[in-house]
């Protein structure tokens, strides 16, 4: 194999490790541009309970709340600058839609339905920005 089609081989590897990796590192949705980041209170609509504190480094992490930390494919439903809706699919723990609309950068709406530990769930949050993240220190 020459040169040439050495370098053409390369390019077309790089290619498919980017497409497969795009997922990963899709550009960040418009509505997700406005989210501040820092301390959230999430209150579920509705409800008594007390609000869920939540560190919130990038907005990203509110797409999946009820898989956090499963491995899951999007797909984008819809992506403006004050709501965005997306579908995802974790292999194995389920799926689930959210959607969330920006009232402010520092309060949005999230809801979100699906399906986690083979039970159906269908949540609807308030969130508003409430400082900067706690530190804990030692």
């Amino acid at each position: 194999m020459g040169l040439s089609e050495r370098r053409v081989a390369l390019a077309g590897a790089a290619l498919a490790a980017l497409t497969a990796a795009a997922p990963l590192h899709a550009p960040m949705l418009a509505v997700m541009r406005a989210i501040e980041p820092g301390q959230w209170e999430l209150r579920e609509v509705g409800s008594s309970a007390a609000p869920h504190l939540m560190c919130l480094i990038s907005a990203d992490q509110l797409i999946q709340l009820r898989h956090a930390t499963a491995s899951c494919t999007r797909y984008v439903v819809e992506d403006k600058p004050e709501t965005a809706t997306v579908n995802y699919n974790c292999q194995g723990a389920g799926s689930g839609r959210t959607t969330i609309s920006i009232d402010t950068p520092r309060q949005f709406r999230l809801q979100t339905q699906g399906i986690a530990q083979a039970a159906p769930f269908d949540l609807d949050y308030a969130g508003k920005r409430v400082g900067a993240c706690q530190t804990t220190s030692r």
